[in-house]
């Protein structure tokens, strides 16, 4: 089950990671329905290409740590207190990204009818609370 975990968190990491890098080189597909909204034309944040391209950097890194955490592969290259304590820094962050900020992101969001509301609500969300509950398991179980 650890091994499991940790090889569809991994993988799902990589390819919102993927994601991330095309949009920080241009790429335009999605992008409307993943950057928060007021409404559904007034974006909440504009986020810079360094920015973007940042994200999609750690969201690699965090993919990497699940693989590390699950034992899937040794990393050898990982710092230390990066595979001591990164999965359950990952794992706090993706369960405080579900609970959200309580006005555009996470379950307990205000503005819910935009696209992207929507689209947290059945996706975002859930997903990122899927990773930090499976960070968590891989911590219990995977010692």
């Amino acid at each position: 089950m650890v091994f499991f975990l940790g090889l569809a968190s991994s993988f799902i990491l990589l390819i919102i990671a993927l994601f991330h890098f095309y949009w920080a080189f241009g790429g335009t597909y999605g992008v409307d329905k993943v950057i928060p909204t007021k409404d559904n034309k007034t974006k909440a944040l504009h986020p810079p290409t360094f920015i973007t391209l940042l994200v999609a950097l750690v969201l690699l890194l965090m993919g990497i740590t699940y693989l590390q955490g699950a034992k899937v592969y040794e990393l050898t290259f990982l710092p230390q207190f990066l595979k001591k304590y990164g999965l359950m820094f990952f794992s706090i962050i993706f369960i405080v990204r579900a609970i959200g900020d309580f006005k555009y992101v996470g379950f307990f969001k205000k503005i819910k009818d935009t696209i992207f509301g929507i689209n947290d609500t059945r996706y975002y969300a859930p997903l990122c609370l899927f990773l930090g509950i499976s960070g968590i398991v891989i911590l219990v179980l995977g010692n």
